[in-house]
Formats: C-alpha cells, sequence, structure tokens
C-alpha cells in the first residue's frame, strides 16, 4: 500500500512470469493480465464508462485494473461519503514515479472524497531499517511534493504511523484476526522474519481502514500491483472484524459461493418448469437436475451431497445474516430490525423478503449502533509500472533510471536526453517501419506526466512515432524541455509550500536515537 522509492517497471506487452507478488522486494510482473486470472483484480476498461470526468490516467489505461472500485464510483455519483488513501515509505528522493499516486489521490479530493496521505516510517523504520533522522528528512520531501502537487490538507488528513494512536489501537485490534500462518502465505514470512516487520503489516492494514473509523465508507487504495497482497490480507481481516455476515441462500445448510450459483441454477430452471412457485422446487429434484445438466465437478459432487442431505426441503431463495463478533444485544436487535418473513436460528437468521444490498446495509447499521466497527471492503485500482530512462525498472539505487523530484532541472533535461528510446537503428529504418512507442520510456514520460490531461497531444507523438514522421533525437529534446520546465515549476510550488507544512499538525523532529 505504501509506495516505496524503487518503482517496479514492467513492458505491458511482456511474457509472463511467476506472479511472486512482494511488496517490499524486486519481483516484477511481466504480464498485467495475469493478475486477472491469479488474483482476481478485474480490468478498469470495464467500470471507466461509469467513472465520472476520469483522470488521464485511467482513459490511458495506466490504471488498468481495480477491485470493488464500482462502489467508490456509485458514491461518488450519487454525492455520498467515500474516502481515498495512499501512504509513503519515506525512503529516499521522491521521484517522477511516485506523481501517479500523488495524482489518483489528489483527483479523489477534488471528487469530494475523504482524502487520506500517510508517512509509513514504521514500515520505513522496521522493514528497511531506515534511522529516524533520515526518515523525518525524506518525509519532508515526500509531503512538500505532495502539497505542492495540489493536495489540500484543509480538506484532507496527513498523519505518521509513529504518531497517530487511534491508528496503532486498531492496529492492535486487527492483530487479533491476523496470524503467523497466513503472513507465511501472503509474504513469505518465516522463522526469521522480525517481529516489528510482522506487526508493520497490520499497522499497513489499519492505513487502509483508518478512513473508516468515524463512519464506515467505500475507501479506495491507489497502488501498484505489488501492493496488492496488503488489499486482499487487509479485505479479509476486515470481513473478520464485522459483527454480522451477509449471504445469499438457498436451504437450510451452508454452501460455498460456487456452490450456491449451481443450486440458484438448479432453482431457477425448476422454478421455470413449475410455473414460478419456488415452494414446489424441492433439494433432491435440485440435485437431479444438477446430475443431468452440469458437467461434473467437485463443486457439483458438494452441491449434490448437500442438497440429497436436505431431501424434500424447499429451495427457496433468501439472505442469510451470520453471527461473527457481534456484541451483546446486537442479536437480537438484528432480529427485531428485519422486516417480512424470516426464521431464527442459534447463529443466523434467514430473511426471505429483503435483497443482498438491503441486508448488508441493515446488518452494518445494527453493527455500528452497538460499537462496532461496520466496515466496508476496502476498493483499490493499480497503475502500471513506469519504465526506467535506461530501461528495465526505475529504481533510486540507479540514479540515471529515473528522475528525482529533487533533481536540478538541468540534470532532468539531460537525463531524458541519454534516455533509451524505442526506436530503431537508423533514421531510414524508423522513417520505414516506424518507431516502438510501446517499448519507449520516453513516450512513457508523455502519456503518464508531460502531457498532462491533453490525450491529443498524448496520442499525437504515439502516432507519429508509430508511423515513423517523428525520429527519437528531436522526441527527446521536445520532452527533455517539457521535463526540465515541470522540475523548475515543481520546486517552486515545493519552497511555496514550506510554510503551509510548517503549519500543519505533522511532527517532522523525531526525538529518537
Amino acid at each position: 500500500m505504501t509506495q516505496d522509492t524503487d518503482t517496479h517497471t514492467e513492458n505491458p506487452a511482456a511474457g509472463a512470469d511467476d506472479l511472486a507478488i512482494d511488496p517490499w522486494g524486486s519481483s516484477t510482473i511481466e504480464d498485467y493480465r495475469s493478475l486477472f486470472e491469479e488474483f482476481g483484480i478485474e480490468a478498469f476498461d470495464e467500470v471507466l464508462p461509469d467513472v465520472p470526468s476520469p483522470h488521464y490516467l485511467m482513459r490511458r489505461a495506466i490504471i488498468f485494473g481495480h477491485r470493488d472500485y464500482r462502489r467508490v464510483v456509485e458514491a461518488m455519483a450519487a454525492d455520498e461519503p467515500f474516502a481515498a488513501l495512499s501512504g509513503f515509505m519515506p525512503t529516499g528522493d521522491p521521484h517522477i514515479g511516485h506523481k501517479l499516486v500523488r495524482d489518483e489521490l489528489i483527483w479523489h479530493q477534488r471528487r469530494g472524497g475523504d482524502t487520506y496521505a500517510l508517512i509509513a516510517d514504521l514500515e520505513a523504520h522496521s522493514a528497511r531499517g531506515l534511522s529516524w533522522m533520515e526518515i523525518d528528512e525524506h518525509a519532508e520531501d515526500y509531503l512538500l511534493s505532495l502539497l505542492a502537487f495540489g493536495f489540500d490538507p484543509e480538506e484532507g488528513t496527513i498523519y505518521r504511523q509513529s504518531t497517530n494512536l487511534r491508528l496503532q489501537d486498531l492496529a492492535f485490534e486487527l492483530g487479533i484476526e491476523a496470524n503467523f500462518s497466513e503472513f507465511e502465505a501472503i509474504y513469505g514470512f518465516s522463522g526469521e522474519t522480525d517481529v516489528s516487520h510482522m506487526q508493520s503489516v497490520v499497522t499497513q492494514a489499519a492505513d487502509i481502514l483508518y478512513p473508516q473509523l468515524d463512519e464506515p465508507k467505500p475507501t479506495v487504495i491507489p497502488v501498484g500491483p505489488d501492493q496488492d497482497p496488503h488489499i486482499r490480507l487487509t479485505r479479509d481481516l476486515a470481513a473478520r472484524m464485522r459483527a454480522f455476515g451477509v449471504t445469499r441462500a438457498y436451504a437450510s445448510f451452508e454452501a460455498e459461493a460456487d456452490e450456491r450459483e449451481l443450486i440458484a441454477a438448479a432453482h431457477a430452471a425448476l422454478s421455470a418448469e413449475a410455473g414460478g412457485a419456488d415452494d414446489l422446487v424441492r433439494c433432491v429434484e435440485a440435485a437431479n437436475w444438477l446430475e443431468r445438466e452440469v458437467e461434473p465437478s467437485e463443486t457439483r459432487e458438494a452441491a449434490i451431497t448437500k442438497l440429497e442431505a436436505a431431501g424434500k426441503e424447499p429451495v427457496r431463495p433468501r439472505v442469510r445474516f451470520l453471527v461473527r463478533n457481534a456484541p451483546d444485544g446486537a442479536f437480537e436487535a438484528l432480529i427485531e430490525a428485519i422486516d417480512g418473513e424470516k426464521r431464527v436460528f442459534d447463529e443466523h437468521v434467514d430473511a426471505y423478503e429483503m435483497d443482498k444490498d438491503q441486508a448488508e446495509e441493515l446488518a452494518r447499521a445494527v453493527e455500528v449502533e452497538h460499537g462496532g466497527f461496520g466496515f466496508v471492503p476496502p476498493s483499490s485500482i493499480y497503475h502500471r509500472f513506469m519504465t526506467g530512462l535506461t530501461g528495465g525498472k526505475m529504481s533510486s539505487s540507479v540514479p540515471a533510471s529515473h528522475i528525482s523530484l529533487l533533481d536540478d532541472p538541468e540534470d532532468g533535461y539531460d537525463k531524458v536526453r541519454a534516455a533509451t528510446t524505442g526506436g530503431r537503428e537508423t533514421a531510414e529504418e524508423q522513417r520505414d517501419l516506424g518507431g516502438r512507442p510501446d517499448q519507449c520510456p520516453v513516450y512513457e514520460l508523455y502519456a503518464y506526466l508531460l502531457a498532462g490531461d491533453d490525450d491529443a497531444y498524448a496520442e499525437t507523438i504515439y502516432d507519429e512515432c508509430a508511423g515513423g514522421e517523428r525520429l527519437c533525437g528531436g522526441c527527446k529534446t521536445e520532452a527533455a524541455e517539457a521535463m526540465e520546465d515541470t522540475l523548475a515549476d515543481h520546486q517552486q510550488r515545493r519552497e511555496e509550500m514550506r510554510d503551509v507544512l510548517a503549519d500543519l499538525d505533522v511532527d517532522l523532529d523525531t526525538q529518537r536515537p
């Protein structure tokens, strides 16, 4: 979730690797499409048409994927509360690759979201071993750039992990629900992993849920795909913290989600044959239908076994409220609040006259009334990694590969002029075959940063390169001049923000060894 100074980079057209995602390491993601299949990330273009005035990073598919972002889109469209949060691990100079996350955060702020920017100093100290003096210096640089890019501190919240006691209390509560075995499975932790590093994981989960402490609401975390393990873990922990779970059900027994899909299909088909009367569909009949109509699989066999055991019990759609961590009196209040037909059991209630969305809203309301958190599962959006100017990954340990936001503007100019391109061997070959903008770090500078909101400009550069009209020398000079101006403007704006930062309630002078 936090953005480190080593920004991974990949060519989206390259082949797939083993997708060993490590938030602190140097693992790479060669094929973004594999993330959809292996980790359940959804393609962003599916939700893009519903996003109001989408950011150019969304329009240009630089933001390529999401988890559950539709919740946030619907809140934006309805002018309902939502939040956005991102963290920055202060381990080095901020560079142009970090601007993506800042832009995404600021865009959500300007769309009315409650925005949170945090300094992940506990993580930097525990996972990276930085001294507190180094952390303070880098934190100031990060925050000056954030403010210079347009983050409004009066409309948003800035905090440090180490000084936020509410955050640390939440991390403690989340730690009760976490265990070492899942840290081992998700992050590869071992008996050699220090406890502080493990503690930083639950602190990051607390960061992700922090915007919901005062009010449950859709919350989006803009990240690179290397941070997805934190998102998955936090969504699981948020669910475990809930007082009630809500699922669809079709009979008295519990079924897994994929089993419910098969039972629902059987119910729909047999109900149609019976003229729509739910009570004419029996579990054993649904089992027979699955036996006849569905290809054999472990899921089908599990569903059939459960249906046969239920015999002649009716298959009837319902919403099920499951008791998880309900405080005293909450279960009774929930039962009382459910209108219409319902059946009450020791640890769950079945409601027959409401849909799942209504049920989730009711469960959350009762939970909050009785002192629970009522967390909404956090959403996330994923952006592509920027390619280093020398090819490969953009890394703060390779100065020529990246442009620091603190670089002298003339040095920024020189780095772009010296950058690798997607051009051909000769100008004649380029004019004949065209360049390769999809493999060009310089074109990425235009698409990710220098073209700004001007899609037509970015498209013109792409088309001229691919068509052989644009040669690399002139293109790099144009980009270098734009980069020089961008750095000069940004650094001037940073200086203007020093007084603003000084007035904020953010301690940048840690009195620690």
